[in-house]
C-alpha cells in the first residue's frame, strides 16, 4: 500500500483517481503537522496557491522529503511539467479533468524513484570499491617501499581503524612456538591504555571475544554487547573502555588461521551493522596477504646474521646469542663477560682519508679481533666503528685482561700497511659481567656500553671493567 500525503486544500479527483486498496490518503492542511509522516510517505501532493513555496512552513518539509516524490497542483502554469529529480507541476484543471491522470503519474514516479536508488545505490558501491582500491593500493605501496613488519601492520590496523570509524582496531596474531594469541598491533585507547607488560598475552581457549573467533575460526558480530552477552570474556574485563558492540574477524590464510581482526566501539556510539562485517571479510583474504609477507620477510631477516661490511656477525645475532649465553650461564651456573669497543678518534680517519678507507680500517680491525680471541668468543659489529665481543663461560676478572690484551694489541698494529697508510689507532672498552656485575641481559648490555663511555670521556685508550661490584 502507497501512502500520500496531501498537503493544502482536498482535491477532489483526487480520491477519485486512486483506488482505496493501493492508495492511503493523509491530509494535512498545515504542513507542520505533515513532517511527522514524512518517513512513511510514498507520495506527498502540495495543492494550493504557495506551491513550490521555498519559504516556512515549506522549507522543512520539502527539507526533509527531497528522496520522496512530489506532485505540486498549481492554479497557474503548464498542464504537466517536470520541474527536477522525482518532482512534478500538474495545472490543477487538467489534474481534475484527465482521468486517473495523478494515479499514471505516481506509477510513473514509482519507477523514477526506484531507478533513482538503484542509480544512487550503484554510485555508493561504486565510491566504495574506489575508496577500497585506493585503500589496497596505499597498502600495497607501503609492502614495496617498507617490508618492515611494523610499518605495514601499522597501517594495516591504523586504516581498518579510519575506514569502519571504530573506536579500536587490533591485530592479534598466533604464537606459533605456544599457540596462544597475542596483540601484535593496536590502534586506539583501549588496549595502550589498559594492557600491563604481559597482558597482552592469552590463550585461544580462554573467554574473549578474540579468542572465540581464533577456536571457532568463524566471525562474530557483536551489535548491542548488553543484548548478546553470550559469553563471559575475563580478557575484556582488564579494559578500561566497556565494549558496547564489536566486531571480530579471523585472518586465515590455506586453512590455517594466523590471527584475528577486531574493532571495538563505533565512534559516532551506533553499532556495527553486517555492512562492516562484510568489509572486513573481504579485507581479511588481504590481510592474511600482508601478514604472511611481513612475518616471512621477519623471518628472512632473521636469517641473515653477519655485517654487509666486515662479515662479522651482526647486532641482532649479538641480541640472541647474548640471550643464550645469559641462560646458558644460569643452567650450568657459570659466568658470561661483555666487552664494548669503541675506535678512538676514528671520524678523523674518514675525514682525513676518506669513508672508503674507514670502511677498509673497520674490516681490518674486525679480523684483527677475530685473531686474538678464542674460537668460542663471538665477535660482533654493533654499528659504526664500535664491536662487541661476547665472552661465553668467562669471570670478570679474566674478561678485564683479555680487554687489556686487546687494547695493547690494536695500539701496536699498524692498519692498512699494504695500501701504503700504516696508521696507528687506540680504542676504549667496557667490561661487564654476568651474573656478577649484571643481573638480567638488558643490564649486562647497558653496563658494559656505560663502562665504554667512561673511558672515552677520561682518558680513551683505556679499560673501565666492574669486578666484585668494583672497576679497574
Amino acid at each position: 500500500m502507497h501512502k500520500i500525503l496531501l498537503i493544502g486544500d482536498a482535491l477532489p479527483p483526487l480520491s477519485e483517481a486512486l483506488p482505496a486498496p493501493e492508495y492511503r490518503i493523509s491530509r494535512f492542511s498545515d504542513p507542520r503537522k505533515a513532517v511527522a509522516s514524512i518517513p512513511r510517505a510514498s507520495f506527498i501532493v502540495i495543492n494550493g496557491p504557495y506551491t513550490l513555496s521555498r519559504q516556512d512552513p515549506f522549507k522543512k518539509l520539502l527539507t526533509l522529503a527531497e528522496g520522496v516524490p512530489k506532485i505540486f497542483i498549481s492554479e497557474k502554469g503548464p498542464a504537466f511539467a517536470r520541474k527536477k529529480k522525482l518532482t512534478y507541476q500538474v495545472n490543477r484543471t487538467f489534474a481534475g479533468a484527465e482521468k486517473n491522470f495523478l494515479g499514471r503519474l505516481m506509477e510513473r514516479l514509482g519507477e523514477e524513484k526506484k531507478f533513482h536508488e538503484e542509480n544512487t545505490t550503484l554510485k555508493n558501491e561504486n565510491s566504495a570499491l574506489r575508496d577500497e582500491l585506493g585503500f589496497f593500493e596505499n597498502l600495497s605501496h607501503v609492502l614495496t617501499s617498507s617490508s618492515e613488519r611494523a610499518d605495514v601492520l601499522t597501517l594495516l590496523t591504523k586504516k581498518l581503524k579510519e575506514k569502519t570509524e571504530a573506536e579500536n582496531c587490533t591485530l592479534y596474531l598466533i604464537d606459533e612456538e605456544t599457540g596462544g594469541l597475542y596483540v601484535e598491533k593496536t590502534e586506539g585507547p583501549i588496549w595502550k591504555n589498559s594492557l600491563k607488560k604481559e597482558a597482552g598475552k592469552f590463550s585461544v581457549s580462554g573467554e574473549s571475544i578474540a579468542a572465540k573467533v581464533a577456536r571457532d575460526g568463524k566471525p562474530l558480530l557483536i551489535k548491542d554487547m548488553y543484548r548478546e552477552s553470550g559469553f563471559i570474556m575475563k580478557m575484556d574485563r582488564h579494559l578500561r573502555h566497556k565494549i558496547k558492540t564489536a566486531i571480530c574477524v579471523p585472518v586465515r590464510s590455506k586453512g590455517k588461521t594466523l590471527g584475528v581482526l577486531e574493532l571495538i566501539n563505533r565512534k559516532s556510539g551506533g553499532e556495527f551493522t553486517r555492512q562492516e562485517l562484510k568489509y572486513m571479510a573481504r579485507f581479511t583474504d588481504y590481510a592474511a596477504i600482508i601478514i604472511e609477507r611481513a612475518i616471512l620477510y621477519e623471518k628472512m631477516q632473521e636469517l641473515v646474521v653477519t655485517d654487509d661490511l666486515t662479515k662479522l656477525f651482526n647486532t641482532r645475532y649479538m641480541m640472541r646469542t647474548i640471550g643464550t649465553e645469559v641462560l646458558r650461564s644460569n643452567r650450568y651456573n657459570t659466568s658470561v663477560s661483555l666487552i664494548f669497543m669503541d675506535i678512538d678518534h676514528f671520524k678523523s680517519v674518514n675525514d682525513n682519508f676518506g669513508h672508503l678507507i674507514g670502511s677498509k680500517l673497520l674490516v681490518e680491525m674486525g679480523q684483527l679481533l677475530l685473531k686474538h680471541l678464542r674460537e668460542l668468543d663471538i665477535v660482533t659489529r654493533y654499528g659504526g666503528d664500535e664491536f662487541v665481543i661476547i665472552l661465553p663461560q668467562t669471570p670478570p676478572q679474566k674478561a678485564a685482561k683479555t680487554a687489556e690484551r686487546i687494547r695493547q694489541t690494536v695500539e701496536q698494529h699498524h692498519f692498512l700497511k699494504k695500501e701504503g697508510y700504516n696508521l696507528r689507532l687506540t680504542a676504549s672498552f667496557g667490561v661487564a659481567s654476568y651474573p656478577e656485575s649484571a643481573h638480567s641481559q638488558e643490564e649486562l648490555i647497558r653496563l658494559a656500553d656505560e663502562c665504554m663511555y667512561k673511558v672515552k670521556r677520561r682518558t680513551r685508550n683505556g679499560v673501565y671493567a666492574i669486578i666484585d661490584n668494583g672497576a679497574i
